[in-house]
């Protein structure tokens, strides 16, 4: 059975995110967006892990639904956070995504935090004051279920691989620990492509998940499995495991959009790609302040295969995409945050059509009988990768046109 997941997410307590962002509301997005198995996110928070308690059943080894009963959508415990701390003369910001097998487990985890005078009160992705490696350690001492994936992976402030703060290989993060790891977030700026040219990653699988901060950016980028059973000892099996027959695929933002895949300096609105960065000596030409390495530069400086190198044998494949009020924007020549846009959106997903659905599944004569002939040729184009991009450089969000039909060069990626 294909389970579309998204294991990392926020709530209303974490900062800068929507207070639309409770349990109910998280549910019916993903019965829209046609996400079966979602992160609860922020699980730790005390004040949401209450409403966990009080909000939840499990139905499931390690899985939850709404005890009303209002929605299907299956919950996984998941937090993501933030750990600060000095690290071979460097300071290393890194965050990471823990899971959870059962409320039992997330208990004792946070019990042994709290016992060490960690805050886990003041933010819902709180910040720890402690080595990766250390984290990892406890985190296996209170369940050895429990796993723990290094969060976008190459964003250069927060990430394992970050060009600020990051480290230049799992090992060199984790030490001896590194076997734990069975996972990396590739991050909206990377995708499995950009990934694959790094060997030393072959063995542990590239899941992609949204960080979405509102309920309307879940599952801009999500994972499908193949599972008989959507639980949590399945899905840890398939990653412990590597299971390749059971992870079908990622779906990824094209990484030109994501806000940090090419160099730049946003106070300056100048961006570049690497080889221009080389000869500007890693300067902003405009102000003469340094310019900030994304994503696209991080992962060449890492690699040891040219672009465009085949997928691994162990690797899942990964598909495209917009998401859906994008692809409408385009298709109408307005924001995304149009009125417009949502009447539209609307009126597509409905008679039982989830967001999913519309951009991966139905064919192109089944699209034409709901969707306007501009956003079925908006779809089709993105599904072909025939979309411009202007990347996104030092936290500014790249641009997107579905509409020109023109094929996405690859140049960005070399």
């Amino acid at each position: 059975m294909r389970i579309i997941t998204d294991l990392h997410l926020h709530s209303k307590w974490s900062r800068a995110c929507s207070q639309d962002l409770n349990l109910p509301n998280i549910a019916k997005a993903c019965e829209r967006k046609g996400i079966q198995l979602v992160g609860t996110a922020d699980a730790l928070h005390p004040k949401w892990f209450a409403d966990i308690k009080d909000l939840l059943a499990e139905s499931g080894d390690g899985v939850y639904t709404l005890k009303d009963g209002s929605s299907p959508t299956r919950f996984m415990l998941t937090v993501e956070v933030s750990c600060i701390y000095k690290r071979g003369g460097k300071v290393r910001r890194v965050h990471h995504v823990l899971l959870f097998p059962g409320i039992a487990a997330l208990e004792r985890f946070s019990e042994s935090l709290s016992d060490r005078g960690f805050n886990i009160k003041s933010d819902g992705r709180p910040i720890l004051g402690l080595d990766s490696e250390e984290l990892l350690k406890m985190l296996l001492d209170v369940d050895e279920r429990c796993l723990l994936i290094p969060a976008h992976a190459w964003t250069p402030w927060f990430s394992i691989f970050g060009s600020k703060s990051g480290f230049d290989s799992i090992e060199e993060c984790f030490g001896d620990l590194a076997k734990y790891i069975y996972a990396i977030e590739t991050g909206l700026s990377s995708d499995p492509l950009m990934n694959w040219r790094l060997s030393a990653l072959d063995e542990v699988f590239l899941v992609s998940n949204s960080d979405a901060h509102s309920c309307a950016n879940l599952g801009r980028e999500a994972n499908v499995f193949d599972m008989h059973t959507a639980d949590y000892p399945e899905l840890r099996r398939i990653l412990v495991e590597h299971d390749t027959a059971r992870f079908i695929e990622t779906l990824e933002f094209f990484p030109e959009e994501g806000k940090y895949h090419a160099d730049g300096h946003r106070d300056c609105n100048f961006w570049c790609l690497p080889e221009e960065t080389k000869r500007l000596h890693g300067m902003c030409p405009k102000c003469g302040k340094p310019l900030t390495i994304g994503v696209l530069n991080r992962v060449a400086e890492l690699a040891d295969r040219p672009p465009d190198t085949a997928k691994p044998a162990r690797s899942a494949p990964f598909r495209s995409i917009v998401p859906l009020a994008e692809v409408v924007a385009g298709s109408l020549g307005v924001s995304k945050t149009s009125k417009k846009v949502a009447k539209v959106v609307d009126e597509v997903v409905s008679a039982g059509r989830t967001e999913f659905g519309i951009l991966l599944d139905y064919p192109e004569d089944k699209l034409s009988t709901f969707a306007s002939p501009e956003l079925v040729a908006a779809i089709m184009n993105m599904r072909q990768g025939k979309v411009e991009i202007r990347p996104g450089y030092d936290g500014e969000f790249g641009l997107v046109n579905v509409s020109s039909g023109k094929q996405k060069s690859q140049a960005s990626l070399l």
